[in-house]
């Protein structure tokens, strides 16, 4: 079964930011002039706009692994996605600063960068554009009840800023690109989610 690249897109609170999610360090950052956006930004085990739906274990799974990139500042992100599974650090706009589950949410902050992308983001939110924000992954997908499920090779990459088609068809639409070469992780990440992958039995 071979890999795709995977694309979701969820909307953010509204106007961006959800203020009562944000710390009072958080607070004195964007009243100074930063701008960090939050709010949910993957579901588990709900079938989503594209028809897909992501089970709770690989999710979760996901989410702690990708902890290790938020917390070693690795964890950006794009306007858009990009038609491949490679971060550009030259594209970059956003990087996300804390991710976690409240039930079936993956929630999250995203620090907006001083970065061209970044700017670009930054005046599209100070201008009220509707902006949503889409995981990027590596995985394979089967059918199961009408559904199409995410298997367990899913891997989370990042999570990019989209707008959302006004038609969610026309989202649909975009159809995952196939790609033989999958190694989109370095030696360390392989090795950090083969031992969450063992903590992760004994849970």
């Amino acid at each position: 079964m071979s890999q795709v690249l995977l694309r979701e897109y969820y909307e953010l609170c509204e106007g961006g930011v959800c203020q009562d999610l944000l710390t009072e360090a958080e607070k004195r950052y964007v009243a100074e002039g930063g701008m960090i956006l939050s709010g949910i930004m993957q579901k588990a085990d709900t079938q989503n706009g594209n028809g897909r739906v992501y089970p709770h274990r690989v999710l979760m799974r996901e989410v702690e692994n990708y902890k290790k990139l938020v917390k070693e500042r690795r964890a950006l992100g794009e306007l858009d996605h990009p038609d491949d599974s490679v971060i550009n650090l030259k594209n970059a706009s956003h990087m996300v600063t804390d991710v976690w589950f409240e039930g079936k949410s993956v929630m999250g902050k995203v620090q907006v960068l001083d970065t061209p992308s970044g700017n670009i983001l930054r005046s599209l939110v100070d201008c009220g554009v509707k902006l949503g924000i889409s995981s990027r992954g590596m995985g394979s997908v089967s059918e199961s009840q009408g559904s199409t499920v995410v298997e367990d090779d899913f891997q989370l990459i990042c999570f990019d800023f989209v707008s959302e088609p006004s038609t969610p068809n026309a989202f649909m639409m975009r159809e995952a690109k196939e790609f033989g070469n999958t190694n989109v992780f370095n030696k360390a990440d392989k090795i950090n989610r083969l031992i969450n992958d063992i903590i992760g039995d004994f849970k």
